[in-house]
């Protein structure tokens, strides 16, 4: 393997879905490095539909507790809408994450209580210094949407480099509403999901934990 590919195959296998962050504000160069490298991805007719929005400092915290008041008081209502359901294979994977998770921090699968405030921690932005929500023009439809996934992958990665925490939270993206009233983003886009990310607390057991990926011949095939 080149030295390209054995950097790129490290940085996939060292990220995860960090869900503890240190307070400390990560630069606007670090964060401006990071865009530039995802805006490098692939898009239908070079369309390029992300944009991204990030938040720092007080208007983090602004956003943090207008997304809990929100949470609180209304119903989720995605821009796009949710799988219906995970058969088969896919709900095994999801069912072993949840439980994972909730085994890091100690939380019986049976505690209820417990589970719905570990969740409530999407809302929280998991105390990071940093959201990032990603958003797109609503005609492009599925095409836009897997175009910003490509972008989402790249951003992830690229702070992964630099040293950075991030989590995809598309349970952020279930409130467009407060998004779009906070930030002033236009109704003709939709929200796909929020990236809290900053600097990681490595200390923390929620940070300890890493899922599983399925083997190469699971998902790989050929013909001829």
């Amino acid at each position: 393997m080149s030295a390209d590919g054995e950097t790129l195959k490290r940085l996939m296998q060292a990220r995860y879905s960090c869900r503890a962050f240190r307070p400390e504000p990560v630069e606007d160069a670090i964060i401006e490095r990071i865009v530039d490298t995802a805006r490098h991805t692939a898009s239908w007719n070079n369309t390029q539909p992300w944009e991204v929005l990030v938040t720092r400092g007080a208007e983090t915290e602004s956003f943090r507790q207008a997304l809990l008041s929100e949470v609180q008081a209304g119903k989720p209502g995605p821009d796009m809408d949710w799988p219906e359901s995970y058969p088969g294979a896919l709900g095994e994977r999801r069912r072993t994450c949840g439980y994972a998770l909730y085994n890091a921090v100690g939380i019986a699968r049976e505690d209820r209580e417990a589970r719905a405030r570990q969740s409530m921690r999407n809302f929280e932005l998991f105390d990071a210094p940093h959201v990032a929500i990603l958003h797109i023009p609503q005609v492009l439809g599925p095409y836009g949407a897997l175009d910003a996934g490509g972008f989402l992958t790249a951003f992830m990665l690229a702070a992964t480099a630099e040293g950075l925490g991030t989590i995809a939270q598309a349970a952020v993206a279930a409130y467009p509403k407060v998004i779009r009233r906070q930030f002033g983003l236009p109704e003709d886009h939709a929200i796909l999901c929020a990236i809290s990310f900053g600097y990681a607390d490595e200390t923390h057991p929620v940070n300890q934990y890493r899922t599983e990926r399925e083997d190469i011949g699971a998902i790989l095939s050929f013909k001829g």
